[in-house]
């Protein structure tokens, strides 16, 4: 199967299309002396619609009250068709005269929960017994799971039985980090990118040369405006490198924060009366790893598993002590850790370079993404002072 095939076999809309309020952002060429850059655009049924003229980032459209009333009553200059669009950003040799996709997001905040289901929180006890070797891996799991997985599944963080789960935990010698944030009353909850670093579909994600044992992370990604209110939800691979972690929880920032490593898309669909956080709280995401080498590995991940609602996630994340006044995204975490042998007697899962990544929720649509090294992969150049630099160029500040 070759890429274009790939790309083309995942529709990137919704089950239900556009009848949701999508919002997104392309690169918009430069024509007739104009100066191109980013636009915020809205997803509709007839096309991509620049609606900059709205607010010219997504981080100040989510600040505006009412933002999905606000992008359907914006009307905007239509860019093209969806379909065209999607083929130019996913195009080997893309056309820079034509508008191609961009990560979503922009000014916010890029913050992460890890630890948020009782799986991932036996694979990163796993990661750390087995010292970020893959090859013990398989066997620390079966130890682990038998000491405390059911225990584990069955507990509310924070609650009287987790603190008396943890006492047990301490007895047998079996306490770490990781079921310090994973049982007890603070989340885990950290900074996965910088703002403007996250790319979005059709484009390659990174994991580093000195890595291993690299898997994706699908999730669904909150995103929350500056008063520390949901507004919508998009999808996101939280690129992670399980042998740098393993190593130490020290080298959570190497582990995660990479050139290419957070992926959000394809487009933000804003809460209305088509989408809610009821929504979120049930979402289903897919995962496709389609190899190079033939290799095809399903998974799922159910958000109604996990062990801290979406709205305590936030306000673990945003409040009194932390404050985003361009507002934030939230990865939610994954229940989903792979451990399925790439080749058969191998140690485990781990990305080969051109694995095409397909990440899918009936309500958010398709994020894909290819993997490439951090090192191969074109370095990010365009940061807040060149979005600000542009907009004020375009006239749009």
């Amino acid at each position: 199967m070759t890429d274009a095939h790939i790309w083309q076999d995942y529709p990137i809309l919704p089950d239900d299309g556009t009848a949701g309020t999508l919002i997104g952002r392309v690169w918009r060429p430069g024509r007739g002396g104009d100066i191109g850059g980013p636009s915020v655009v809205a997803i509709r049924a007839d096309g991509v619609f620049d609606i900059t003229h709205v607010a010219p980032t997504t981080s100040a459209l989510l600040n505006l009250a009412d933002p999905a009333t606000k992008v359907r009553g914006g009307a905007g200059e239509r860019l093209g068709a969806l379909d065209d669009i999607v083929a130019n950003t996913t195009a080997d040799a893309r056309d820079t005269a034509l508008p191609w996709l961009l990560a979503p997001i922009d000014l916010q905040a890029v913050k992460a929960a890890g630890v948020t289901f009782a799986v991932s929180l036996l694979e990163r006890l796993i990661e750390e017994q087995a010292k970020g070797d893959p090859a013990r891996a398989d066997g620390v799991r079966r130890e682990l799971s038998a000491a405390v997985g059911a225990d584990i599944a069955r507990v509310k963080p924070g609650s009287p039985q987790a603190e008396q789960l943890k006492q047990t935990l301490i007895k047998k010698g079996l306490w770490s980090p990781y079921l310090e944030v994973g049982i007890g009353p603070h989340a885990e909850i950290f900074t996965k990118a910088p703002p403007m670093a996250s790319v979005g579909y059709g484009v390659e994600v990174g994991v580093r040369a000195d890595s291993d044992w690299s898997n994706p992370e699908p999730e669904v990604v909150l995103v929350v405006n500056a008063q520390g209110q949901i507004v919508g939800a998009t999808l996101g691979n939280d690129v992670n490198l399980r042998d740098m972690e393993g190593r130490s929880a020290l080298l959570l920032g190497k582990a995660k924060d990479n050139n290419a490593s957070s992926a959000v898309g394809p487009f933000i669909r804003l809460f209305d009366a088509t989408f809610s956080i009821d929504d979120v709280r049930k979402a289903e995401v897919q995962l496709d790893v389609l190899g190079p080498d033939q290799f095809h590995l399903k998974g799922r991940s159910d958000l109604g598993q996990i062990s801290r609602d979406p709205t305590e996630l936030v306000q673990q994340a945003m409040g009194q002590h932390h404050q985003y006044p361009d507002g934030m995204v939230l990865y939610t975490g994954t229940l989903f850790a792979p451990s399925q042998p790439r080749t058969p007697g191998g140690a485990g899962f781990t990305h080969v370079l051109g694995d095409h990544v397909v990440i899918r929720s009936p309500k958010l649509g398709t994020l894909m993404n290819r993997v490439n090294r951090c090192d191969a992969i074109p370095p990010w150049t365009f940061g807040t002072g060149a979005l600000m630099q542009n907009l004020a160029a375009r006239g749009l500040l």
